[in-house]
C-alpha cells in the first residue's frame, strides 16, 4: 500500500469553494488561502446561529501505544462514511503541532484513505494560526519584561514572573534559561522558561473563546506575574490585550479543508491533551453544529486525557452536549497492553488480548460515568483474526456498549459504513444524559482527586509542597470554582508511562499547580510531564525533505 503522503499527493482535491457550497456557503462566506484552504468569515456564524444543532459525536481512544490506534484516521474515515450514506456531516479536528510532526508521533491528518488534505499544508504552516498564537504569547512576554525594565511601575517581582515564552518546536534546551544578561539596557536578568506553543494559555484561550469580545476578556485575565507583596499582575495591567488580540484576529476564524472524499472538515486550534485541554476550538465546533446534521470531532490522546477534558472542560464551558462517544482501539494495541512484544503483535494471541483488554474496559467504564452512549470500534489491521475481533465484540457488548469494526485506513468511507450505521442507530435509540464528572463548587483538591480516582483508578493523590502552596493561593484569589486540567503522561492511566493495561494500587503525584485564569481552568502537573518536549535520538525530521521540483517527502 502507498504511504500516507503518496496517497494525499495523488488525491484529486475539489476547490474549497465547491466543498463549502455543499453546505450552503457562498464565496462571500469564505476567506480563501489558495484553491484548497479557506477561513470562514465572522459574518457567516451570525447567518446560521439560529439553525438547529446537529448531533455531536466525540471520537476518543484507549491509551496510545507504539502499536498504533488511529483515532484521527477513524474520525476522518467516519466522516467519509457518513458522506457515503448521504448524510450532511462535518468533521471538526485540531490543527497539528510542528513538535510531534518533526519529533516522533508525526502529523495529524489521518492515514491511508482516511485523510484530510492538503496534508502537507495542514501539517506544516497551514493558515498561520500557530504563528499568530506564538507571536501573541511572546509579545506579552516582551511587554512584561519591558514593564519591569521601564521603572517597574507595577511593582513586579522578577522572581515571580509566571508567563513563559513559547515556540512550536520540541526544543528541550529552552525549558530553563536566563534572560536579560549583558548591559543594563538589555533588561533585568532573571530565570525564564519556554513551553511548546500548544501548551500556551493563549492556545487554550483561542480554543475556548466565542468571539472577539470574549477573546479580549480572557486575554485580559491572564496572570503574567506577581508583585513583591504577592498580588497578581495581568496582561490587562501591562496593556498587552489589544495588541495580542490584533495578532489573533484571523486566527480566531475556523479553517475549512476537505477529506480525500471531499467531506468538509473544520480544522482549528490545537492544544495537546497531555499538557493542555486537548480539543479543537469551541468556535469551530459550534459552527459545525449549525452547518450539518452530524458533527464528528475528536479529543487528543486516550480517553483519560482528551475525552475527560472535552467532557469536563470544553462541554461545561461551552454548553455542549455530546450525543455519542466512539472509543477507538486496535487488536495490536490491546495485545501490547497485555504484555505481548511489539515484534509479535501480528500473531494471534487471545491470552494477551484478554490481559490487555482491561485498558479498554476502564475507558468504557469512564465514559459511562458521564451517561453518554459508547460505541467501541476496532481500527482493523490485515493481521487481525476473526477470533480476536469476535472476542473484543463480545467483551464490549457484555459491558453495555455497542461495537462495530472500522476498515477506513484501507477502504476510506466504505470501510466505515458499518460503524456509521451503528452510531446513527445508537443516537436514535439511546439518549445522552451527559453531565460533567464533578461540580463547580467542589474544591480544587476534590476535583483533582475525583479525576484521579474515578478516571485513572488511583487510590489517592499526593501533593508537593509547591503544589499545596499554589492551590492555597489560587483559592485565595477566588478561582476555586474552575475545572481542573490534568497534565499527565498519555501512555498510561497512571502517571507512570511504564504501567500499561489497567494499573492498580498507585497514587497520582501532583508536582506543580498553576492558574490559567484566561482559559478558566487550573492546571495540575503530574509526575515528570514536560510542557516543552525534546527531540528523540532519531526524530522524524531526519526523514523529511524537499525535492528539487518543490515536492515535500517523508511526512507521515
Amino acid at each position: 500500500m502507498k504511504t500516507d503522503i503518496e496517497i494525499a499527493q495523488e488525491a484529486k482535491m475539489m476547490p474549497i469553494k465547491d466543498v463549502a457550497a455543499k453546505l450552503g456557503l457562498t464565496e462571500d462566506d469564505l476567506e480563501l488561502y489558495g484553491k484548497y484552504k479557506a477561513k470562514i468569515s465572522n459574518d457567516y456564524y451570525d447567518k446560521i446561529k439560529n439553525n438547529e444543532d446537529g448531533k455531536l459525536i466525540l471520537v476518543t481512544a484507549i491509551n496510545p501505544t507504539p502499536a498504533g490506534e488511529g483515532k484521527t484516521t477513524v474520525t476522518v474515515g467516519l466522516g467519509e462514511a457518513f458522506g457515503q450514506l448521504d448524510k450532511k456531516c462535518v468533521i471538526a479536528l485540531r490543527e497539528p503541532s510542528l513538535g510531534p510532526c518533526f519529533g516522533i508521533k508525526g502529523g495529524a491528518a489521518g492515514g491511508g484513505y482516511a485523510q484530510v488534505v492538503p496534508m502537507e499544508d495542514l501539517n506544516l504552516h497551514f493558515t498561520g494560526d500557530f504563528h499568530a498564537i506564538t507571536s501573541a504569547n511572546n509579545l506579552c512576554a516582551a511587554m512584561l519584561d519591558n514593564s519591569i525594565k521601564q521603572d517597574n511601575e507595577l511593582n513586579i517581582d522578577p522572581e515571580k514572573v509566571v508567563w513563559k515564552r513559547c515556540v512550536d518546536i520540541n526544543d528541550r534546551v529552552l525549558r530553563n534559561i536566563i534572560v536579560g544578561r549583558g548591559r543594563d539596557v538589555d533588561g533585568v536578568e532573571r530565570e525564564d522558561h519556554f513551553v511548546i506553543t500548544v501548551a500556551s494559555e493563549i492556545m487554550a484561550i483561542l480554543c475556548l473563546a466565542n468571539d472577539y469580545a470574549d477573546l479580549k476578556d480572557r486575554l485580559g485575565k491572564i496572570i503574567v506575574a506577581y508583585t513583591y507583596d504577592g498580588k497578581p499582575v495581568t496582561a490587562k495591567d501591562i496593556k498587552a490585550v489589544g495588541s495580542m488580540a490584533a495578532l489573533l484576529k484571523d486566527a480566531m476564524k475556523p479553517n475549512l479543508i476537505q477529506t480525500l472524499e471531499h467531506t468538509p472538515a473544520l480544522v482549528h486550534g490545537g492544544p495537546f491533551a497531555n499538557i493542555a485541554h486537548g480539543c479543537n476550538s469551541v468556535r469551530a465546533t459550534k459552527t459545525a453544529l449549525k452547518m450539518a446534521d452530524y458533527v464528528i470531532t475528536e479529543a487528543g490522546f486516550g480517553a483519560d486525557l482528551g475525552a475527560e477534558k472535552f467532557l469536563d472542560i470544553k462541554c461545561r464551558k461551552a454548553g455542549l452536549k455530546p450525543d455519542a462517544v466512539v472509543l477507538v482501539a486496535t487488536v495490536r494495541a490491546l495485545k501490547y497492553n497485555g504484555g505481548m512484544p511489539r515484534e509479535d503483535l501480528q500473531t494471534e494471541d487471545l491470552d494477551a488480548l484478554a490481559k490487555g483488554i482491561v485498558n479498554l474496559e476502564k475507558h468504557i467504564e469512564n465514559i459511562q460515568q458521564y451517561d453518554v452512549p459508547v460505541v467501541v470500534t476496532l481500527n482493523q489491521f490485515g493481521t487481525d483474526t476473526d477470533a480476536e475481533i469476535e472476542f473484543v465484540k463480545n467483551f464490549c457488548e457484555e459491558r453495555g456498549c455497542e461495537f462495530a469494526p472500522a476498515k477506513v485506513f484501507k477502504d476510506g468511507g466504505k470501510g466505515g459504513i458499518e460503524l456509521a450505521e451503528k452510531i446513527i442507530e445508537t443516537i436514535e435509540t439511546k439518549p445522552s444524559n451527559y453531565h460533567p464528572l464533578y461540580t463547580d463548587d467542589m474544591s480544587i483538591k476534590e476535583k483533582i482527586e475525583t479525576v484521579a480516582t474515578k478516571i485513572y483508578g488511583a487510590d489517592g493523590v499526593t501533593y508537593s509542597d509547591e503544589a499545596n502552596e499554589a492551590i492555597a493561593k489560587i483559592e485565595e484569589l477566588g478561582f476555586s470554582d474552575c475545572p481542573v486540567c490534568m497534565a499527565k503522561t498519555q501512555y498510561s492511566l497512571s502517571d507512570d508511562k511504564e504501567k500499561l493495561g489497567r494499573p492498580e494500587n498507585f497514587t497520582i503525584n501532583i508536582r506543580e499547580v498553576y492558574m490559567s485564569a484566561g482559559a478558566g481552568f487550573v492546571v495540575a502537573i503530574t509526575g515528570t510531564i514536560m510542557t516543552m518536549p525534546g527531540l528523540s535520538k532519531t526524530p522524524a525530521a531526519f526523514g523529511i525533505d524537499l525535492t528539487d521540483d518543490g515536492k515535500i517527502t517523508g511526512l507521515f
